[in-house]
C-alpha cells in the first residue's frame, strides 16, 4: 500500500505510438509539425510518427535522471524536442527530391537507427520512425515534378532504345540463319551433283566402251567411240 503523501510516477514499458503532426492526432494535441532543411538548403515542413518505450530495467534510472517526472512529461519535454532536433540532422544529409521520392524508405530507416542510438543511453527505445507528410514550397514542388517527369521520360526512351536494339539483333540473327541455311542447301546440292557425276564417270569403263562399240557395229557398221562421253563417229 502506498502512503498518501507519496507521489506515484507512471512509466509505460509497453510500446507507445507518438506523433509530431500539424493536425491533432494521437498525443499531438496541437500543431507539432516542424521545419527542416535538405542538403541543398531547401525548407521542408515535416509530420512524423514514431514508437517509444521505457526500458523496464532502466525505469529507476529514468526517474532519477529526469528528477521524478512521469512518463508523459519525459515524452513531451525530452523525447519530442530531441526527436525534432536529431531528425533535422538526418534530413540535412539528403536532397529534397530523394526525401520526397525514391529515398523516402531509406530516410525512414536512417532516422530510426540514428534516433534509437541517440536515446539508448537514456533508457528509452525508439523504433518505427516514419515521415508521414512532407510539405515544400510551390516552386520546389514544381522543380521536383519536372525532374521526376524528365527521369521517367529518359527511362522510357532507354527502354525503347533497348527494344529497338534487341529487335535489330534478332532480325540480323534471322537473316544470318536464313543465309546459312541457303548456303548449306546449295553446298549439299553441289556435293550431291558432284557425287553423281563422279559415280557416272566411274561407271564408264573400258569394258563398257568396248561393249557399246560392238553394239554400234552390229547396228550401224564400223564406228569409233571416242572418250568417256561416248561420242560415236561413223567411219566411211
Amino acid at each position: 500500500m502506498t502512503a498518501p503523501t507519496v507521489k506515484v510516477k507512471t512509466y509505460t514499458v509497453g510500446l507507445e505510438q507518438s506523433y509530431l503532426t500539424k493536425e491533432k492526432k494521437g498525443d499531438s494535441k496541437k500543431d507539432e509539425s516542424f521545419s527542416a532543411s535538405s542538403s541543398e538548403g531547401k525548407a521542408l515542413q515535416i509530420d512524423l510518427t514514431y514508437s517509444y518505450q521505457f526500458k523496464a530495467d532502466k525505469v529507476s534510472e529514468v526517474f532519477t535522471r529526469f528528477k521524478g517526472q512521469n512518463g508523459e512529461d519525459v515524452r513531451d519535454r525530452f523525447i519530442k524536442p530531441n526527436i525534432v532536433s536529431w531528425t533535422k540532422e538526418v534530413i540535412s544529409r539528403y536532397k529534397v527530391s530523394d526525401i520526397l521520392g525514391s529515398e523516402r524508405a531509406n530516410v525512414n530507416t536512417a532516422l530510426t537507427e540514428y534516433l534509437a542510438d541517440k536515446f539508448e543511453e537514456y533508457g528509452i527505445t525508439i523504433s518505427n520512425v516514419s515521415l508521414i507528410d512532407i510539405t515544400v514550397d510551390q516552386k520546389t514542388r514544381e522543380a521536383i515534378n519536372a525532374k521526376i517527369t524528365a527521369q521517367q521520360e529518359a527511362e522510357t526512351q532507354k527502354i525503347n532504345n533497348q527494344t529497338a536494339i534487341d529487335k535489330a539483333k534478332a532480325d540480323a540473327e534471322v537473316q544470318k540463319t536464313e543465309a546459312e541455311a541457303k548456303a548449306n542447301a546449295e553446298l549439299i546440292s553441289a556435293e550431291a551433283e558432284a557425287k553423281a557425276n563422279k559415280k557416272l564417270s566411274n561407271s564408264i569403263t573400258d569394258e563398257l566402251i568396248k561393249m557399246k562399240e560392238a553394239e554400234a557395229r552390229l547396228k550401224h557398221g564400223w564406228i569409233t567411240i571416242s572418250g568417256a562421253d561416248n561420242t560415236i563417229v561413223k567411219e566411211k
